[in-house]
């Protein structure tokens, strides 16, 4: 593997930066990560975050919607801006000899944005119309819905915001989401690529050192929405939803818990796919992946079937999560091991992934975890290991959600 150099510091408003020396790189890419996201929507308003993700991208500054975007096109650069959960992120990539000349434009979009009603009025419909698309995806509202059934409020908020709600966010609320969130405190940006580290620090202090550090906001954990929860659709399929609780990626003991959900739905030969849709035919889709905050963590699982066979796949699906820690073997966690280096590989290979980490893993652990660490520490897996961590963190009972025409005995997930 190519070798790994970070180099960090702290701007005077304190804003975090890291940057990943890649010289064989021809690219470079940033992500910056704002702590921003949708757990902050005010109470009765979610979608204030989507709303002002949808403005940045309409104008900063002294330049218009189309000028701001045709000087991101003249450099080549490709950008987005989400609001997720927990984070508001700016990820942008372009050839490396251009990563100095988007700097201050990006810096503009994110400081200097223009929210007035010209922008309010068609970013709110934009929002209005993903959440539209959402109705017509059962896949999509099942997480939706197991997410308020798994965190407590407001960790449960929907990145996308709700139809109920939509009505209610004024672009008083999205500028003041904006004036008092999007501060530099807290927030991280990682850097990846083709770059001089001292050159491209020097252009983030020049372009950002104006943006003015506030308060962060302290988040008070409430209620759970109670599970299991069935939500009628008339449909041939019924779509089930499962989740548990698991540790974060902070936690010590994280790769183990990722490799018990790899041997549950990592691959065509993982134990989810094999024993519920190939050889029994039940489900036309499954899968279990871990869903991580900062301080909390779920598994998610998810099967899509036909109303027929909706209980046995239930059944089934719950019986091989709860039997993980049987029977695994060395092959098992080598398969695992492989898929995942697999994919450390094509990380080093995307100076878009890279930059994402280093935000990430600076968010969550206050460091980076270079790639040659996070391998060492896949080796160092035991069977034992696993299969230990299996036992001690088995789900005493599950959430359960599930969109079809009837509801399912949920005796199995007690």
């Amino acid at each position: 593997m190519t070798t790994q150099q970070f180099d960090t510091c702290t701007l005077d408003n304190g804003l975090r930066v890291v940057v990943q020396s890649m010289p064989g790189m021809q690219s470079a890419a940033l992500t910056l990560m704002i702590p921003a996201g949708s757990v902050y929507d005010p109470d009765g308003k979610a979608g204030t975050t989507a709303i002002l993700s949808e403005i940045f991208s309409r104008g900063a500054g002294d330049l218009s919607a189309r000028e701001l975007s045709s000087a991101f096109d003249n450099i080549g650069l490709q950008r987005s801006v989400s609001g997720g959960v927990g984070y508001v992120t700016v990820s942008a990539a372009t050839t490396a000899d251009r990563i100095l000349d988007a700097v201050p434009l990006i810096a503009k979009m994110l400081l200097k944005p223009h929210i007035t009603p010209e922008n309010f009025a068609p970013s709110r419909e934009l929002v209005h119309q993903a959440l539209n698309a959402m109705e017509d995806e059962p896949k999509q509202r099942l997480g939706q819905y197991l997410r308020r059934c798994s965190y407590p409020t407001p960790f449960s908020n929907p990145s996308e915001g709700t139809m109920e709600d939509l009505p209610n966010v004024s672009i008083a609320d999205v500028q003041s989401h904006f004036d008092s969130l999007i501060i530099p405190n807290d927030a991280v940006l990682g850097i990846a690529g083709n770059v001089d580290s001292a050159e491209i620090q020097q252009a983030l202090a020049d372009a950002f050192g104006s943006w003015k550090p506030g308060t962060p906001r302290q988040l008070i954990a409430g209620a759970v929405t109670p599970s299991p929860m069935h939500i009628e659709h008339d449909s041939a399929q019924t779509h089930i939803g499962l989740a548990w609780d698991t540790v974060p990626y902070i936690h010590d003991r994280y790769f183990e818990a990722w490799a018990t959900v790899s041997l549950l739905s990592g691959g065509m030969s993982s134990r989810l796919f094999t024993e519920v849709r190939e050889k029994r035919g039940l489900c036309y889709a499954i899968s279990a992946s871990i869903n991580t905050q900062k301080e909390m963590a779920r598994v998610f699982g998810y099967a899509g079937t036909t109303n027929e066979r909706a209980q046995e796949t239930l059944e089934v699906m719950v019986a091989e999560i709860r039997r993980i820690h049987e029977c695994i073997t060395e092959d098992e966690l080598q398969r695992c091991k492989a898929r995942a280096k697999s994919t450390l590989i094509m990380q080093q290979e995307s100076t878009m992934s890279r930059s994402s980490s280093l935000a990430r893993d600076t968010l969550f652990i206050g460091r980076v975890r270079g790639l040659q660490e996070i391998r060492d520490m896949l080796d160092a897996l035991t069977v034992d290991q696993v299969r230990d961590f299996a036992i001690e963190y088995a789900p005493k009972s599950m959430v359960l959600v599930t969109i079809g025409p009837e509801s399912l005995d949920t005796t199995c997930v007690s």
